[in-house]
């Protein structure tokens, strides 16, 4: 137990011996139609009450604390690593930059290509280590939690509010979000009118018979 805890519990036990104190003072000043053994388990119910009402608010004092501490360690390293992401934007780009295909042809240029693609790797397997996520939203439903939409692009293949485009990956730590995915959406195909009415059933009326339905009282039976 902590200290300010244990010593919420002391004050709270030293209130209550007050009270008990108290109690048993008021005891010996009744009046004779009073019976002090009653008044007396009175008292004792009444601190047995507080006395658990400390013991819980303790408890609870101490798993919040302990909650604290492990979240200062588990996310002690969101700084640091936020300042990372982008070496690793920037590995990326260098990548992006000098295609596989364009570097074939020169051995300088193929090497160094190699030697960033190599640190990439390093740089995420670290990432991995830590528990340090990238978000890959191609093809999801847009998550406001997750990612920031950036701007839409017409595709009628694509259900509206769909991520068809990365522009900048998103990381999580541990389940914590550090940077959202930046993303364009699609906007979806043109909406669907609602369906009209067949202009055949329109002439056939309601029932589909070709006749109108009869209003109720419209005709009167006089064969009876």
């Amino acid at each position: 137990m902590s200290t300010g805890a244990s010593g919420f519990v002391s004050f709270r036990a030293s209130s209550a011996a007050a009270s008990w104190l108290s109690g048993l003072e008021s005891a010996a000043a009744l009046s004779p139609d009073e019976d002090p053994v009653a008044v007396l388990e009175g008292e004792v119910a009444s601190l047995k009450d507080q006395l658990l009402r400390a013991m819980a608010e303790t408890e609870n004092i101490r798993r919040r604390s302990q909650r604290e501490r492990e979240d200062s360690v588990k996310y002690a390293a969101a700084p640091v690593v936020r300042d990372l992401l982008g070496v690793a934007d920037n590995l990326q780009r260098a990548l992006e930059s000098v295609p596989e295909e364009m570097a074939a042809g020169n051995e300088v240029v193929s090497n160094l290509r190699l030697g960033v693609q190599m640190t990439q790797k390093e740089l995420n397997a670290v990432f991995e280590r830590h528990q340090i996520r990238a978000i890959e939203p191609l093809g999801e439903k847009l998550d406001p939690h997750l990612h920031e939409a950036m701007f839409e692009i017409e595709d009628l293949e694509k259900p509206a509010g769909t991520v068809v485009q990365v522009i900048h990956t998103g990381y999580r730590l541990h389940d914590r979000l550090l940077r959202p995915a930046r993303v364009g959406i699609s906007k979806g195909g043109p909406k669907k009118a609602p369906a009209e009415p067949d202009s055949e059933a329109k002439d056939k009326g309601l029932n589909g018979t070709g006749e109108e339905d009869a209003n109720p009282g419209s005709t009167v039976d006089t064969s009876a």
